[in-house]
């Protein structure tokens, strides 16, 4: 019994010094792939002689990141506090929609179909609305980073707390456990793979939100400079814009996932 113990303790001690040690190796493809990518971009926009104000090469666009940084900074900032608030939100209600949605049946055939017209609403169309009801501050860009993290935070959060094994649920009531008990030490268990998931989702789909939410009525944000750069075809402007758009988004994608690695211990690893 002990020499299994001890076994067990080395293996799997030897599977995270395995993954330790291959950590930096699974990021080479990428960093090869975007710079592959970055070559040939440069190449192309040289070759064919490409003006910048139709495609800006990756000089102007590293160029212009310098000259603008701290005004690129300074529109990141708002776009990031909408980004993180409607996230929280979109996602605190659909958690709680799915717990209601699994304990009463008769609330899920009532008000899915619901959400899924609310879904199916382009988010386009939506922030205008928002727009109009709440003014040009900060609430209609959180409201519709919450709309659009919503949907997909529902949908996995009720698969998940459904996915226990009817062996389990049936060993729960011969045990006489509570409605509590079964939703705190075995579905909420059970429904964290899935909630993670749909949390990296959620954590880039809030970003566009968010951006999207800054096209209409907004005087700050890196929503608000896409649409100014692209009025005065700041084409450079316009792409390093995007460029610090998509690195926060996928820094706040990474940092969803690092939390997942800490909380969800027991499922299997993915590589992002």
């Amino acid at each position: 019994m002990v020499t299994t113990e001890v076994k067990a303790r080395e293996g799997r001690r030897t599977r995270r010094g395995g993954n330790a040690r291959g950590a930096p190796s699974r990021w080479i493809a990428p960093v090869v792939t975007i710079v592959v990518v970055i070559a040939l971009w440069q190449l192309v926009v040289v070759a064919f002689g490409i003006p910048n104000y139709v495609i800006a090469s990756p000089v102007d666009v590293g160029r212009e990141l310098v000259a603008s940084w701290d005004m690129l900074m300074a529109n990141l900032w708002p776009t990031a506090l909408e980004t993180v608030l409607g996230f929280l939100l979109g996602n605190v209600v659909a958690i709680l929609i799915a717990v209601v949605f699994v304990h009463w049946k008769t609330a899920e055939r009532s008000l899915f179909p619901l959400v899924i017209f609310v879904r199916t609403v382009p988010i386009v169309a939506v922030a205008p609305i928002l727009v109009v009801i709440f003014g040009t501050g900060y609430l209609p860009k959180i409201l519709v980073a919450a709309l659009i993290s919503f949907f997909p935070t529902l949908v996995n959060m009720v698969r998940g707390l459904e996915a226990v094994q009817r062996q389990t649920m049936e060993l729960l009531r011969v045990l006489s456990a509570t409605r509590r008990e079964t939703f705190f030490k075995v579905r909420l268990y059970t429904s964290l793979p899935y909630l993670f998931s749909s949390l990296k989702i959620s954590a880039t789909s809030s970003v566009i939100g968010a951006v999207v939410g800054e096209w209409v009525g907004a005087q700050e944000g890196l929503g608000y400079l896409i649409i100014q750069s692209t009025f005065n075809f700041n084409v450079p402007l316009l792409y390093a814009t995007m460029v610090v758009t998509s690195v926060f988004a996928t820094l706040f994608f990474l940092l969803i996932g690092f939390v997942e690695s800490r909380v969800v211990t027991w499922a299997p690893k993915t590589e992002f």
